[in-house]
């Protein structure tokens, strides 16, 4: 089965946080190519002309095969808005393909940023990839992440065998246990979702940001805490200048309605560039 995306489309370069920041071993880079359980199936993405095959194919693969690779991103306004912004214009000349990735599964993203947090990217990935393979289902190559059921009935002291702190492993237990309707989430207007997550333990702004950007695809998600997209900016915006949270926050206004893709293209704008 072909999933058509809109070209230009480089699925190596837009898919590169799956080999460079260390895999948990739900998405995982193999031979050219994705592999991720939907619907108890392992798929393999591969790259074709004018798109991706999925083997195998299926209708509710590529439901979520199309949110994981940034379908629902609208590249084509934002690239015409960019080409006009002077900085921005000549960091999506070098990242011509580029399209960020997403995170179907809200559980999973919530689980990525309380992972995420204070600690390097690859950390995270070591730390969940004994999370995924002690409460996930193993497949041939990728292993389905954990049900948020499953993960309800574990106990602290099992994460922290895992590699979590304690405080994370009760943030992953207590979200996992929590009353929050995740697929509700995606109804309600930004700031209600900033509210509705910052309403559980564990959850601050910094997770709220990335789950409108990562999980939701929010077009306006703007992760102004992140020391990445702080840094980017300051690279590009500032001379290199530290900005606060706030005056990055505050800077992100200039980039409506497209934060999102800004912050995403900012982010791999700074990796070639360093």
């Amino acid at each position: 089965m072909v999933l058509e995306i809109p070209q230009p489309y480089d699925f190596t370069l837009s898919t590169v946080r799956f080999r460079e920041f260390g895999s948990d071993g739900t998405t995982v880079w193999n031979e050219g190519g994705l592999h991720r359980v939907v619907g108890g199936r392992e798929v393999r993405v591969e790259p074709v002309p004018g798109g991706v095959r999925l083997e195998p194919g299926s209708l509710g693969a590529a439901a979520e095969i199309s949110f994981l690779l940034g379908l629902p991103f609208d590249l084509d306004a934002f690239l015409a808005w960019a080409a006009q912004e002077p900085v921005l214009a000549g960091i999506v000349s070098k990242l011509r393909g580029f399209r960020p990735t997403l995170t179907p599964n809200r559980f999973e993203a919530l689980v990525i940023a309380i992972t995420a947090q204070q600690v390097s990217l690859q950390s995270a990935a070591a730390i969940r990839s004994r999370f995924v393979a002690r409460f996930g289902a193993r497949h041939e190559l990728a292993s389905e992440f954990p049900s948020r059921e499953r993960v309800a009935g574990a106990s602290v002291v099992e994460l922290r065998s895992l590699g979590f702190s304690e405080r994370k492993a009760e943030y992953v237990i207590g979200l996992s246990r929590s009353d929050l309707d995740l697929e509700h989430l995606g109804t309600l207007p930004d700031a209600e979702v900033v509210d509705a997550l910052t309403s559980v333990r564990g959850l601050g702004r910094w997770t709220a940001d990335w789950f409108l950007a990562r999980a939701l695809a929010r077009p306006e998600a703007w992760p102004a805490g992140d020391l990445g997209v702080r840094k980017a900016v300051a690279a590009f915006y500032a001379d290199g200048r530290s900005l606060s949270i706030e005056e990055v926050r505050t800077m992100g206004g200039r980039f409506a309605p497209f934060q999102n893709l800004t912050a995403q293209h900012l982010l791999a704008g700074l990796r070639i560039a360093g």
